[in-house]
């Protein structure tokens, strides 16, 4: 047991788990505002997104919440699904990353540097920030492998 544990690409798992930790957190957060955790879809738990949407963004015209509420939740979506799936690695996580550093500046702005703290957002672009890192580090290996022939460490 122990020569496997020593085996195993604890780097390659602890990737894993964090793709699959922010996919689900991703899903789950649009799943919430359709009503999902309730068993139920419906468009008032949506609105009442867009009033949450409004008071993180409190400094933005009132005429663009709907819209940033919509995106936040077709970006969250997506990212949710790709990086679950694991596809374009590099792109999803850096995007990610924005994503939530956007979201926890604008908890910041609206409502104090300890909100985005409490809810681990800048933790969560972090770990983001890292897959990009890791994405990028493997993609760039690929490419010299391919390239010269031989294998790359």
């Amino acid at each position: 047991m122990s020569n496997k544990l020593r085996a195993m690409n604890w780097e390659l798992a602890g990737v894993f788990y964090t793709r699959i930790a922010l996919g689900t957190a991703f899903l789950s957060a649009a799943a919430a505002r359709f009503g999902l955790w309730d068993k139920t879809f419906d468009l008032k738990h949506f609105a009442n997104f867009i009033r949450y949407t409004a008071e993180v963004n409190s400094f933005m015209p009132t005429a663009i919440i709907p819209f940033l509420a919509w995106a936040a939740t077709v970006a969250e979506t997506s990212f949710g699904i790709l990086l679950v799936l694991g596809l374009w690695p590099r792109w999803v996580s850096l995007a990610s990353a924005i994503l939530l550093v956007m979201f926890g500046t604008a908890m910041a702005i609206s409502f104090g540097v300890k909100s985005p703290m409490d809810y681990s957002v800048f933790s969560a672009s972090g770990a983001a920030v890292l897959l990009a890192l890791h994405a990028f580090r493997h993609n760039s290996k690929q490419a010299l492998n391919i390239r010269w022939g031989g294998q790359s460490s």
